[in-house]
């Protein structure tokens, strides 16, 4: 498995710059968020945001299942280079995605991020465009982010190739 390490310098040089865009995209956005499946020859399918962006889970995150809510650990600096995907009502399935997967939790910001199997939802600022993965397998801010699987678990680098 391939291994790829996210330098706080690296991140921390992004939030100031980034902070400013996450909160304007959210602000443009409005309404609900909506989360759809892609697929691509390295990685297979997976999760995206409305405008085919790679969507995360992060194993630092708390999953909700049977009865316990989902809880975000990534704030601040985190949430700058991995802004949660926030909606405004509920979360929209789009292609392929399974609305039973999909719930919402309130972030300690008041914000609500959008869950999927109880795993909270991220895209990666590095990402810039669809089909772009720079975030599969990366390890930083305590954890390490995964592409999500239409079946709601995380994908295995080598799991998904081929």
């Amino acid at each position: 498995m391939s291994e790829r390490k996210l330098p706080l310098a690296g991140a921390l040089l992004l939030a100031g710059a980034l902070f400013t865009t996450s909160a304007v995209i959210h602000a443009q956005e409005g309404g609900s968020a909506a989360v759809a499946v892609a697929t691509t020859g390295e990685y297979g399918a997976h999760l995206t945001d409305a405008k085919g962006k790679p969507l995360y889970m992060f194993t630092a995150d708390k999953q909700g299942k049977a009865g316990d809510k989902a809880v975000s650990n990534c704030h601040d600096q985190c949430a700058q280079a991995w802004p949660p995907l926030v909606t405004n009502g509920e979360p929209v399935a789009g292609d392929r995605a399974d609305k039973s997967l999909l719930g919402t939790i309130q972030r300690k910001d008041g914000s609500v991020q959008v869950t999927y199997n109880g795993w909270p939802l991220y895209p990666f600022v590095k990402d810039r465009k669809p089909g772009e993965i720079a975030g599969q397998d990366v390890h930083g801010f305590g954890g390490e982010w995964y592409l999500v699987q239409p079946g709601g678990e995380k994908l295995q680098s080598e799991a998904g190739k081929g």
